[in-house]
């Protein structure tokens, strides 16, 4: 009988670890990318 790891759960849990980060990361650069719009617009006056 032979226990090892097996190294597929960790590459599963990198790679979501990865997108889980990315998407977020992207959705927090939107949110601040519309705020920044909305505070420049209130600065011009429209």
């Amino acid at each position: 009988m032979h226990e090892g790891l097996n190294q597929w759960d960790y590459v599963v849990a990198a790679l979501a670890i990865g997108v889980v980060g990315t998407l977020l990361l992207v959705g927090w650069s939107l949110a601040a990318m519309v705020r920044a719009e909305r505070r420049r617009d209130k600065v011009k006056g429209k």
